[in-house]
């Protein structure tokens, strides 16, 4: 039975393909249009999930949809009924989108379908927003049964929940609901600190280990009502999302000490200060709702979903300090995921489906669900173009190759085996470099990745190995990047000595035996990797161990800012030719900048991001 799952129409339209409860592809559409979290229905993310299930053209079982419009559009109607003239701005574009696309989005899909040469599908499935989070969180974890918490900015009315998962049993027991909400909360200071919202919550987080929590008293005291189970009440007289028009408003500007930071001007201290601040909140808010969470169900494990985790620190810190023995993040927890959490939640609980019997570490792939390349149509192209390469078919040869060129100071963009569901690159779609190299985080991010210099890098590190270079037990499972943890023997600078500091050279006084992939306060966003789930990185791995005595590569996602994380060989090939990288590999095609003819083809389209 195949069920395609779908969102869109709000930010970082998804597509995915479940059959008979297996996940067998799913995809971001923001990888095939270039649009950096692309809300657009997703055409062509649906055309690769059918095209890799093989699904015939009659073969669509169900369409599911990751939330209810008609519910969504009742709470739009009360929300700007309740503010009344000051939503009168905003309401027409708000109502009309909902009017004109997400309301009659099951006649939208089908239309694809139809453009696409499909049959209409048996049935199409609308699934709760938060059910959809949920369900994508529990359903493909290791575990048999877990307590579900889910957190973000809003679906229909909740904006966080809790849950319990028993075998194919999903069942959410409590909610905080709109307009109190912890996500639209970080968001709003996202928006202070002058990034945008939806899409730079995780320079937010970034940012916050160069602050104090000098704000923190000011949101609890003044902003939110924070109670002792998580909940909160938020003063809502501070913030204008209610009427659509910004984030937040001049009494929030005179508690915090001044208005939003335009994207344009420098990051100050007090920006910094608001980021720790807020981030400091939200994961005293995830502990108090994970203690309740573990009071009420009784389970020892717990799953996380929605975009709040995506927050690695918070996730960190609930693992060290909260009640559950064991946590699993989904690898794409934010509404991309629901487009795979709904179509999960189709087969277990309206087709009644089992979940099916699995020996891999979670049901998930190493989240390597999208589309590969194929080598000899690359091989084709590369001499078509006239654009020198060589091909290495050994895998322990190639691994070996570009080992020796990390090690003696090279940036590689690599496209290998099929590429990674959700915002994080895993190995598929990443851009690797020595970690033990003191430069490289500064020239990764100005000159390849041409983004703001703060910013950390994460490190991959074979899991069997992981205890030896970071503080964390043995066994520490981080496949997603889900989790932060110290970097043993990292030496912090004095936080009073480094305040008046640019950020770059506060980064510069950090001592790590990793220096490229510690951040300011000593952490790294850890991805371990077995050869189970990344098998060519493992591989990798091994032979940059066996060549420096390291089993740690940088590892960050091969992309440039603004733009999404490239999908197709032309795509990679385009971002290496028009950035500093020093080589690239695609499957067994390795090629280097100094023989490649000049670029002539298109550059890059900035966008705020």
């Amino acid at each position: 039975m195949n069920v395609l799952g779908v969102s869109a129409y709000y930010h970082d339209a998804a597509a995915a393909l479940v059959r008979d409860g297996e996940v067998v592809a799913a995809a971001q559409e923001e990888r095939f249009s270039r649009v950096k979290n692309d809300p657009a229905l997703p055409t062509r993310a649906i055309e690769h999930c059918l095209a890799e299930g093989g699904v015939a053209t009659d073969g669509i079982d169900a369409v599911a949809y990751y939330e209810k419009p008609l519910t969504s559009f009742v709470r739009v109607l009360k929300t700007f009924t309740a503010v009344g003239p000051r939503g009168a701005r905003s309401f027409p574009r708000a109502v009309g989108e909902m009017v004109r696309r997400k309301l009659w989005i099951s006649y939208e899909v089908e239309r694809v379908l139809r453009t696409l040469g499909f049959a209409r599908p048996r049935q199409t499935i609308f699934a709760e927003h938060h059910v959809s989070h949920a369900a994508a969180a529990f359903y493909p974890s290791p575990f048999a049964s877990a307590c579900v918490l889910t957190f973000d900015g809003v679906g229909e009315w909740a904006t966080s929940s809790i849950g319990v998962g028993r075998g194919r049993r999903l069942d959410l027991l409590q909610e905080m609901r709109f307009p109190h909400s912890i996500g639209l909360l970080y968001s709003a200071f996202t928006h202070a600190a002058g990034f945008k919202v939806n899409s730079g919550e995780y320079k937010l987080m970034g940012l916050a280990p160069f602050g104090e929590p000098t704000y923190r008293d000011v949101i609890l005291e003044r902003l939110i009502d924070l109670r002792d189970d998580g909940s909160f009440t938020a003063d809502l007289s501070h913030f204008d999302y209610l009427a659509g028009r910004r984030m937040t408003n001049g009494r929030f500007d005179a508690l915090v000490g001044g208005p939003p930071r335009h994207p344009d001007e420098p990051i100050e201290q007090r920006h910094c200060d608001l980021a720790r601040s807020i981030q400091e909140v939200v994961e005293e808010v995830v502990l108090r709702i994970a203690c309740h969470a573990h009071d009420l169900t009784g389970e020892s494990r717990a799953v996380l979903g929605g975009g709040v985790a995506l927050n690695c620190v918070a996730n960190g810190r609930l693992r060290r300090e909260g009640p559950f023995t064991d946590i699993w993040v989904q690898p794409a927890p934010g509404d991309a995921g629901s487009a795979l959490g709904c179509a999960l939640w189709a087969w277990h609980e309206v087709y009644e489906g089992e979940r099916p019997a699995s020996c891999r570490a979670d049901g998930m792939a190493g989240a390597r669900l999208g589309p590969a390349v194929d080598a000899g149509v690359v091989a084709a192209e590369l001499e078509a173009a006239d654009r020198p390469f060589v091909r290495i078919a050994d895998p322990d040869e190639r691994a070996r190759r570009v080992a020796r060129l990390l090690a003696d100071g090279a940036a590689v963009g690599v496209v290998q085996g099929r590429m990674e569901f959700g915002p994080r690159a895993l190995g598929c779609r990443s851009i690797l470099a020595d970690p033990r190299d003191p430069d490289a985080q500064r020239t990764l991010n100005l000159r390849i990745k041409q983004r703001e210099s703060f910013r950390p890098f994460a490190p991959a590190v074979l899991a069997e190995r992981a205890d030896e270079w970071f503080d964390v037990d043995g066994g520490f499972d981080s496949p997603y990047m889900s989790f932060v943890a110290p970097v043993r023997g990292a030496e912090v600078a004095a936080a009073t000595a480094s305040r008046a500091a640019d950020l770059t050279e506060r980064l510069a006084e950090v001592r790590s035996p990793l220096p490229a992939v510690t951040h300011v306060d000593g952490s790294a966003r850890l991805q371990t990797v077995t050869a189970e789930r990344a098998p060519e990185l493992h591989r990798l791995l091994h032979a940059f161990d066996e060549l420096t005595g390291c089993p740690v590569l940088l590892n960050t996602s091969f992309n440039v800012r603004g733009e999404p994380i490239v999908c197709s060989a032309e795509d990679a090939y385009r971002c290496f030719m028009l950035t500093d990288l020093d080589h690239l590999l695609i499957e067994d095609c390795l090629l280097d900048k100094r023989a490649q003819p000049a670029w002539t083809g298109p550059g890059i389209d900035r966008i705020d991001d």
